[in-house]
This record gives structure tokens, C-alpha cells and sequence, in this order.
């Protein structure tokens, strides 16, 4: 009887052991409470340490136990440096599996920054004709669901016109990004159903239009960007712009990036986005307390909407990590979720499970 008993223990441990990862990242989240980290892996290597509480700590490790439980990274094709590149998001993704967090890709399809006003292709990819591009395209879509496993994939990185111009320019060549949209997806559910598909839109003026011409793609979640300098002041008017979209989309939205200062000082030479107390929303001071409480609003916003399935901080670990002289360094260390003594800061609150 001891023996048999003995058996059933150690199966059980083995099969919770072994099955403990898998469960892990099988089960779904209701609400993404997630931080955009893509610059660490490049800030760690100057040797910088995070703290919290004034005690040194991963900052993975400090997102996590905030409850956090997803974390973004900017994937890039062929970087001019190593950051971002398919080699180190990989590896940086298993480090982010390890701590039980989801993994969200934001799939940029360039070589460098895409959004709104620029979405160049590779530079590999710059002389093929439409065919080979749609070709390469789903190529690489699969090697990236295959190599990293996200748990989310955005199509695309505020593709409010497109990506891959010209061909996919949206204003000039509807069609063809439409399929370039049908072709991606195709790829990215016969790989894995199981992965969450995306397409992210900065801002919400002119989101319903963007969203009614790629209506019959097959994808999971709308992604919006809201920057209140770049995006509006007045939250009441981007609360109703989210319910007016989920209305006529009947898609679950996630507020894909936004930030908002604890001061309007800086920490290196790096000219800052903000630093004018005129690009503060009213009622939210550049304090860590206003840095909080406008978080804890975005948060309230998006988790009471209907359609609201989660929110990202963006910039969360970017603070200036070259120096006080640097010219090069952040323009975001005011809006990092680190201070100036890189401590971990109360607007971390926001990602409390509820």
C-alpha cells in the first residue's frame, strides 16, 4: 500500500511538473494589463540597475509582481544594431515566458520605426515585385510564429495608411493591402489558431473608417494608441470614440500604447516629446501621483467598455540610461514607470489584478 501510494506521489509531481509551463501560458487572460519593453534588453547592457523599493530587482520581476501579465516587444527586421532584431526578441521572449507573462509582438515589418508617417519595407524586400513580396511576407510571418510563439501578433505597427509602402499604402493601394492583411493572417492561423491576431491604429480620429475597410480580415483585437499630445486632451471624447468603434466593429479593443509623465525635469540631454505644461491633460499634474492617476483612468476607461479587453504602457523601462551629457539617450525617461534614481514608481498600481 505504501509503495503504490509512493507511485501515485511521485506521478502526480511529475505530471504537475512537467505540465505546470504549458498550463501556464494555455490559460487566457480576461484583461491584458501589459508594458511595452522593448529597449531593455539594450539598457541592460550598459549595466544600469532597476530597483524597487530602493533594492535592486529584474524589472520583469517587478512588473510581475505589480500584475503585470503581458509584456509588448517591437520586433524589427534587420536592424542596423542588434536591438530588436528576430535573435534577441526570441530570446528575450523566453526569458518573459519564464515569469508566466504573455508575450505581445508588435510586428513592425521594416528594418526600423513604422508608424503613421513611414512604414518602409526591409531593406531585403525593397526591389521585389508584389508577388515575391507577398511571398517573403508570409515567410517571415511564419518563421516568427514558429521561432517566438507569441501569445499576441500585431500586423503591423500603427498601420493607420498601410505598411509595406507603396504596395501596402492603404490611401493609394487598397486592394493589395487588403490582401497583404488576408495573406498574413491565413499564414499566422495555420500555424497556430491559438495566436491572437491584432491590427493596431494610432489614435482614434479616423479609427472606424480604417477599421471598416479591413473588416473582412481575420483578425482578433483592434489595437489603438493614445497619446493625449498627439491623440487629444479631452478623455471623455475618447472614452465615446472607443464605445462608437466597438459599436460598429463588434471587436475587442486593447489601448495599445500610451504614457504620461511624473515630471516635466529630464535626466539627460536628450531633448524630451514632453516637457511644456501645456501638453498635460487638465486635472493631471506631471507628478508621480499624476502619472498614476492618469493611468488608473486609462485603465477604467478601456476595462469599463464593453468591448474593452486591456491597456499597454509604452516607454515603461526607458529611462536614460547613457548618462546625464547624453544627447543620445532617452526622450522618454520622464515617462518611464522608473524615476531618476530608477525606483520602480506608484503608477505600477494601475496593473493590480482587480
Amino acid at each position: 500500500m505504501k509503495v503504490v501510494t509512493w507511485i501515485w506521489v511521485v506521478i502526480c509531481f511529475v505530471a504537475c511538473s512537467k505540465g505546470e509551463e504549458p498550463k501556464s501560458e494555455s490559460m487566457p487572460v480576461s484583461f491584458y494589463r501589459a508594458a511595452d519593453m522593448s529597449f531593455l534588453p539594450t539598457i541592460e547592457k550598459s549595466g544600469l540597475p532597476y530597483k524597487n523599493n530602493n533594492k535592486t530587482e529584474d524589472p520583469l520581476i517587478t512588473l510581475q509582481k505589480a500584475g503585470c501579465n503581458t509584456i509588448r516587444l517591437r520586433l524589427w527586421h534587420s536592424p542596423s544594431g542588434s536591438g530588436s532584431g528576430f535573435e534577441e526578441v526570441k530570446a528575450f521572449a523566453e526569458r518573459i515566458r519564464k515569469t508566466g507573462m504573455k508575450i505581445w509582438l508588435s510586428v513592425h515589418y521594416s528594418d526600423t520605426w513604422a508608424d503613421p508617417g513611414r512604414q518602409n519595407k526591409p531593406e531585403a524586400w525593397k526591389n521585389m515585385d508584389f508577388s515575391s513580396l507577398k511571398s517573403e511576407l508570409k515567410e517571415y510571418t511564419d518563421n516568427i510564429i514558429l521561432g517566438i510563439k507569441p501569445d499576441i501578433i500585431q500586423i503591423g505597427n500603427e498601420t493607420n495608411d498601410g505598411m509595406l509602402w507603396p504596395e501596402g499604402r492603404l490611401s493609394q493601394n487598397e486592394a493589395q493591402y487588403v490582401e497583404l492583411l488576408h495573406d498574413v493572417c491565413e499564414t499566422i492561423r495555420s500555424r497556430n489558431s491559438q495566436t491572437k491576431i491584432m491590427l493596431h491604429y494610432a489614435g482614434i480620429n479616423g479609427a472606424q473608417w480604417y477599421f471598416s475597410k479591413v473588416a473582412g480580415a481575420d483578425f482578433d483585437y483592434i489595437g489603438i494608441s493614445y497619446y493625449p499630445l498627439w491623440h487629444g486632451k479631452n478623455l471623455d471624447a475618447f472614452r465615446t470614440g472607443l464605445e462608437t468603434l466597438g459599436q460598429a466593429t463588434q471587436k475587442k479593443i486593447i489601448i495599445a500604447e500610451t504614457a504620461y509623465p511624473f515630471t516635466l525635469g529630464w535626466n539627460d540631454w536628450t531633448n524630451n516629446i514632453v516637457g511644456l505644461p501645456e501638453q498635460l491633460v487638465p486635472g493631471f499634474e506631471a507628478t508621480k501621483e499624476g502619472q498614476k492617476n492618469f493611468l488608473a483612468t486609462i485603465r477604467n476607461i478601456i476595462d469599463e467598455s464593453p468591448h474593452g479587453k486591456g491597456f499597454c504602457y509604452w516607454g515603461t523601462e526607458w529611462v536614460a540610461f547613457r548618462g546625464k551629457e547624453s544627447t543620445n539617450g532617452s526622450s522618454w525617461e520622464n515617462q518611464a514607470l522608473w524615476d531618476f534614481t530608477n525606483n520602480a514608481l506608484p503608477a505600477l498600481e494601475a496593473f493590480k489584478p482587480n
